[in-house]
């Protein structure tokens, strides 16, 4: 009996000793913080985009047939009217032949009929005077008359042979012209779509030739900034861009314009931001992938706050919700070793810190990022968002 009285009582202290260990281990409640500190933020938009050049020239052809002569390849710098292919001209060349001979005709022509009217004009004066001396009836002078007014009217028809031959040689004429392929711009020739031998048949649509860019030292970025972001976006802000090819390299520019147009994608709508660019080393190049960052604003010496402590809820208090939402944004500082939460107001932000405008936070103060107990069960501590 005594045994067993002996074994309650060592299991009762044993249960007490563990309560009270649970209840300190529970108090005892682990804070993992981070400092308010002073410094820069620079709040940005980031996207991705192609470079483009500012003015690009798709060159064509109005004529078909097939190309003698190349003169130009991909690269090339060229000047405004300077030949870049030849179309074989031996048919048209024999076109313009026809639509002058076809001219000379006509104006053969002309004279014939020219000469018929005189002589119907000759008849008509001969038959008058007959008339009046009643030598001839008076179906003599009709006929003349009329055979006079027909000849007067095939030299009008004669002439517009004429004009008519003049315009079929002018059209010959043209086509020959086209058949050389000028530079409509001074530029670089960004792509040759034809070869020697090739045909080119301009039937339905006009055929792409040549691509020419007509200034390289000057190009633009056109990129798709995300509908939440676009109101953030001004013209003339700065912007910092790397592409894959110089990744160590910072390039600049500036937002030129903000298209109205939507694009969606998936129902993802965004928009198209222009972004100028000086290349003046000719680095750059049409097509390349640019990773863009749109700087928004930047401020120095001002008093920040990770935003990792802006998410941190420690547990049982909930998560941010309306309520929380309109009491405007707050952290959670520890005082006699429990959390008590500051309200502040915040301003711009780059993803990792925020600034603090105004609220009781001052630098060096320790705000939580993270405790112990919301690590075990799965905590708030990387909640809602924040609007920045």
């Amino acid at each position: 009996m005594k045994r067993i009285i002996i074994g309650f009582v060592v299991i009762i202290i044993a249960g007490t000793g563990a309560y009270f260990a649970f209840r300190k281990d529970k108090n005892n409640q682990q804070f993992k913080t981070e400092k308010v500190t002073v410094g820069s933020i620079r709040s940005t938009v980031t996207a991705t985009g192609t470079m483009n050049a500012v003015t690009t020239v798709l060159v064509g052809t109005q004529v078909s047939g097939t190309i003698k002569h190349l003169y130009v390849d991909f690269n090339s710098f060229v000047k405004k009217g300077q030949i870049l292919a030849q179309i074989d001209p031996a048919t048209f060349e024999a076109q313009v032949g026809q639509a002058k001979a076809n001219l000379a005709a006509a104006a053969a022509n002309v004279e014939k009929a020219q000469a018929a009217r005189l002589d119907t004009a000759r008849i008509l004066e001969r038959n008058k005077t007959l008339y009046s001396r009643n030598l001839i009836a008076k179906s003599d002078l009709d006929t003349s008359e009329t055979n006079d007014i027909s000849a007067a009217a095939q030299v009008k028809v004669a002439n517009a042979q004429v004009e008519q031959t003049k315009a079929a040689l002018k059209v010959a004429e043209t086509n020959l012209m086209y058949t050389r392929i000028l530079s409509p711009v001074d530029g670089m020739v960004i792509s040759r779509n034809v070869d020697v031998g090739q045909t080119v048949a301009a039937s339905f649509q006009t055929p792409t030739l040549f691509n020419i860019a007509q200034d390289l030292t000057k190009m633009q970025i056109d990129t798709n900034v995300d509908e939440a972001d676009i109101g953030r976006v001004n013209a003339n802000h700065p912007v910092e861009f790397y592409v894959d090819a110089y990744p160590d390299m910072i390039f600049k520019g500036r937002v030129s314009v903000i298209r109205n147009a939507p694009i969606t994608v998936q129902n993802v709508v965004s928009y198209d931001v222009v972004i100028r660019v000086d290349n003046s080393g000719l680095k750059l190049k049409p097509g390349m992938t640019a990773n863009v960052s749109i700087i928004i604003a930047v401020k120095d010496g001002i008093l920040r706050i990770p935003n990792v402590a802006l998410r941190y809820t420690p547990s049982g208090k909930g998560s941010a919700g309306p309520g929380k939402r309109a009491q405007g944004q707050g952290a959670w500082i520890i005082e006699n070793k429990k959390p008590k939460r500051l309200q502040i107001k915040t301003g711009i932000s780059d993803g990792n810190y925020t600034e603090i405008i105004s609220g009781p936070l001052r630098e060096g103060d320790a705000v939580i990022v993270t405790s112990t107990d919301n690590e075990k069960k799965g905590g708030s501590s990387r909640g809602r968002g924040f609007f920045r």
